[in-house]
């Protein structure tokens, strides 16, 4: 790879990074054809980016992006793959559900809305983060469910006064 290949990669890994607030390294060698083929089409039915990349343009993309990535450079060692989401705990799910079959992918580390997470002990923590839509949503339950049970209420008391009118 020429210099000028390597700043374009660095350029557009930069790129994608500021276009995005979660991203998992996770070291994936090991696997076989089959197991990375199913890894990957797990990864797109889940809407996820799965990219094997060279650690030092990661590092550079990530010194040259706006995010403070922490700790993560750090983590970049031997073999890394970037998995690239709009739901922060869509790549966790998907680590360790693969992990039931096989010991990869080990989770390196993970920056979600400008936290960092070091280590693979942090693979449960992360698998069980509440996304956005999730948190909306058990929220309009919350909200709605005391306004059910005031309609609930006046319901039941509306019928009460019908049954009552009726049989006098």
């Amino acid at each position: 790879m020429t210099r000028e290949e390597k700043s374009i990669a660095i350029e557009d890994l930069t790129a994608q990074l500021a276009g995005t607030n979660i991203v998992y390294v996770a070291d994936i060698s090991g696997l076989n054809a089959d197991a990375t083929s199913k890894l990957r089409r797990a990864c797109y039915k889940a809407g996820i980016k799965l990219e094997v990349i060279k650690n030092t343009l990661l590092a550079k993309a990530m010194e040259a992006s706006a995010n403070d990535y922490g700790e993560l450079p750090s983590v970049l060692t031997g073999n890394s793959a970037i998995f690239i989401s709009e739901v922060a705990n869509g790549p966790g799910k998907i680590i360790k559900d693969f992990r039931k079959k096989s010991a990869k992918p080990v989770l390196k580390g993970a920056y979600i809305n400008a936290e960092v997470y070091i280590g693979d002990d942090q693979l449960e923590a992360l698998a069980t983060i509440k996304s956005k839509e999730e948190l909306i949503g058990e929220l309009i339950g919350l909200l709605q469910s005391p306004a059910q049970k005031v309609i609930s209420a006046l319901q039941n008391q509306f019928a009460k006064e019908e049954v009552a009118e009726t049989e006098a």
